[in-house]
C-alpha cells in the first residue's frame, strides 16, 4: 500500500514537472514577443493559448496514469 502511494505521487510529480516548465516558458516568451511587437498581441494569443493546452495535456496524461495505478 506505501509503495503504490509512492508510485502515484512520482507519477503525478515527475509528469507534472516538464508540462509546468513548458507552460512557464510559452507564457514567456508570448509576453517578450508582445513586447516587443504590441500590434501582434491577436496573433500570438491564440498559438500561445493552443501550446500551454497542448502541454496541459501531458499533465493530465500523467494524472491518469498516477489514478491508474493500483
Amino acid at each position: 500500500m506505501d509503495l503504490t502511494m509512492l508510485a502515484k505521487g512520482l507519477a503525478i510529480g515527475i509528469g507534472s514537472i516538464g508540462p509546468a516548465l513548458a507552460i512557464g516558458k510559452i507564457g514567456a516568451k508570448a509576453m517578450e514577443s508582445i513586447g516587443r511587437n504590441p500590434e501582434a498581441a491577436d496573433k500570438i494569443l491564440v498559438p500561445m493559448l493552443l501550446a500551454a493546452a497542448f502541454a496541459e495535456a501531458v499533465a493530465i496524461y500523467a494524472l491518469v496514469i498516477a489514478f491508474s495505478i493500483k
